[in-house]
């Protein structure tokens, strides 16, 4: 991966993780007063609503986190090895996390005239489309570990040859 990349990359994780950063600090806060104006027969809704938010914002962070990490393991040229997978997984768990919480989303919502049945079935949607996501990152590691097993099998060719001359 190239300096330019790299740099762009992090140029873009410092961006969502500021603004992630500002959606808790700032916006998380002025929802929570939005709904304190909510009707009485809707306030049982505020808590959970608020703490899905939170901790949807946290597994967006931990995502960020570790995909820098990675990026940091790519320009050192040490992303295939076995420390890779640690982060890898982190973000397969935040990935599915992130669904549950959207899932949860959905549950809490689902009863009552709070929204309609439309929207809980689009947000059902997105749990699927979310898992996909997480699918995904699983196919990526399963290559990473082709890699890493590769690499392993190279070195050992690499150290073979160095006997033999």
């Amino acid at each position: 991966m190239g300096k330019l990349t790299v740099l762009a990359l992090r140029a873009v994780l410092v961006v969502l993780l500021a603004g992630s950063v500002f959606v808790q600090a700032v916006m998380v806060p002025l929802l929570a007063i939005d709904l304190e104006e909510l009707d009485a027969d809707l306030a049982h809704l505020r808590t959970p609503f608020l703490v899905i938010t939170v901790l949807g914002v946290v597994t967006v962070q931990v995502v960020l986190v570790c995909v820098w990490r990675l990026v940091t393991m790519v320009r050192r040229g040490t992303v295939f090895s076995h420390t890779a997978f640690r982060y890898v997984h982190v973000v397969i768990g935040a990935i599915v996390a992130a669904a549950l919480l959207v899932f949860a989303l959905a549950v809490v919502l689902a009863p009552g005239e709070a929204v309609a049945p439309g929207v809980v079935l689009l947000m059902c949607g997105a749990v699927v489309a979310v898992l996909g996501v997480a699918l995904i990152v699983l196919v990526l590691r399963m290559l990473l570990a082709q890699a890493v097993a590769r690499d392993v099998e190279a070195a050992q060719m690499q150290a073979e040859l160095d006997e033999v001359i």
